[in-house]
């Protein structure tokens, strides 16, 4: 067996396999052993019947097939590891063949691999910095939340619902007249004015009457999850059974106390805004590291194989999924209910997987020519932070640790010394605005 290789477009690498006359006497002579088995010949107990004589009932091809994927078998997997020190191999080959002697078996293997990333630049470059401050409107909001999780309702009768009312309703919604899936329900409770229904939907139950039916109109939004209804105009018949209101409890220390543990009104304030300001400080973190990421994969030349954007379509479509699980949802019960098919659902992602890649190729190829790398104090520095975080010893913590978890630590620091990296030398700098 010989082989060559030769680099292809789409960032495939094309392996030229040849096998010699005796070789492949010999694969159909295996081909033969392993599959006899299969073929019925009159006079020859099955499985016993000659080569030759399998080969003249039911064509001197019989083998081929057989021979070709033995042969294969054999050597490709020899092959993929003498050459991976020259290619990182991404995906499976597709296997033709190329000449077919009797002395001469050629089969080429176009095989997908890591592609060559050409960055122009990722230093000296003027890239936006992203900066959040916490404001005193975060806060109330939070402490807004806090009052109405903790509010009581009260039944009403002597007046008609009002925004911010809990209001239990029937409703059945039609299109020209005909009732569709997932627009009907009885003894649905709906807090006026929290947007749960579509626009002007809930502004026309407000005023209305414990009692009282009524058709509410309203038009669909033309980006409606449900194809079959964005845009269309419905009508609902709405019949409004009960009202509650609710009672906000008074801000008092005593109330936070016992709602939170924090002593008084300030204290909450002071450490919601640190809470809020510690998320908003990542959130703008993770915004500059994407914004960098932008700014030099504008630099950046770089043909991705489509299995490479299938495998992170795959992480994508399994992230949502693992989403809709926490909300007790089927992925497949989920695409039924849009009535869109798994392969169209996955083209949604096709462009965010693209990028996905391009990024992480980026990222790959920067800190292999900076040689950037994490030392062992810097990994056990992270696994002592974990360790203090649920009082345990850094020493016995270890003990309970997968080696994934430490692969992970160890990523994470050769990351946040990549980004530090590509801050100190680039121009940082915010809009104002923000």
């Amino acid at each position: 067996m010989k082989y060559t290789t030769k680099a292809a477009e789409k960032s495939t690498v094309k392996i030229t396999i040849k096998f010699d006359g005796e070789e492949w006497k010999k694969a159909l002579s295996d081909a033969y052993m392993k599959t006899r088995h299969k073929y019925n010949v009159n006079g020859f107990r099955k499985g016993k019947a000659p080569k030759n004589v399998i080969e003249n009932a039911y064509g001197k091809s019989v083998f081929y097939e057989d021979a070709l994927n033995l042969l294969i078998a054999e050597n490709y997997g020899k092959i993929e590891e003498k050459e991976s020190k020259k290619h990182v191999f991404v995906g499976e080959p597709e296997f033709a063949l190329d000449k077919f002697e009797d002395d001469l078996i050629s089969i080429i293997a176009t095989v997908p691999v890591k592609p060559e990333v050409k960055i122009s630049a990722y230093t000296g470059m003027k890239i936006e910095k992203f900066a959040y401050t916490v404001s005193d409107a975060d806060v109330q909001a939070e402490l807004d939340r806090l009052l109405d999780r903790n509010a009581k309702k009260e039944e009403v009768s002597d007046r008609p619902a009002a925004n911010g009312d809990i209001t239990t309703i029937d409703f059945v919604g039609t299109v020209d007249g005909v009732k569709f899936d997932g627009g009907e329900a009885e003894g649905f409770d709906l807090t006026l004015g929290s947007g749960a229904f579509i626009p002007g939907f809930e502004e026309q139950v407000v005023g209305m009457n414990i009692g009282e039916t009524k058709d509410v109109n309203v038009v669909f939004p033309e980006d409606y999850q449900a194809a079959e209804l964005k845009g269309k105009a419905a009508v609902f018949a709405v019949t409004l059974h009960k009202i509650q209101a609710k009672v906000m409890p008074e801000l008092t220390d005593e109330f936070i106390k016992g709602a939170t543990g924090d002593e008084t009104v300030a204290a909450y304030k002071e450490k919601t805004a640190a809470r809020l300001q510690e998320n908003l400080d990542r959130r703008a973190n993770d915004a500059t590291e994407n914004s960098i990421l932008e700014a030099i994969a504008l630099n950046t030349e770089v043909e991705i194989p489509q299995v490479m954007i299938e495998r992170e379509i795959d992480n994508l479509v399994k992230r949502f999924e693992y989403q809709l699980m926490y909300q007790g949802l089927k992925l497949a019960d989920y695409l039924s209910f849009l009535k869109v098919s798994e392969a169209d659902f996955r083209k949604n992602y096709q462009d965010q997987a693209e990028k996905n890649v391009k990024h992480q190729l980026i990222i790959a190829q920067i800190i292999d020519e900076q040689k950037i790398e994490a030392t062992t104090e810097e990994v056990d520095a992270k696994i002592a932070a974990q360790a203090a975080s649920v009082d345990k010893s850094a020493e016995e913590y270890k003990k309970t640790m997968d080696p994934r978890q430490i692969d992970y630590l160890r990523n994470d620091v050769i990351i946040t010394k990549l980004f530090d990296f590509l801050k100190a030398n680039n121009e940082m700098y915010v809009e104002e605005s923000k």
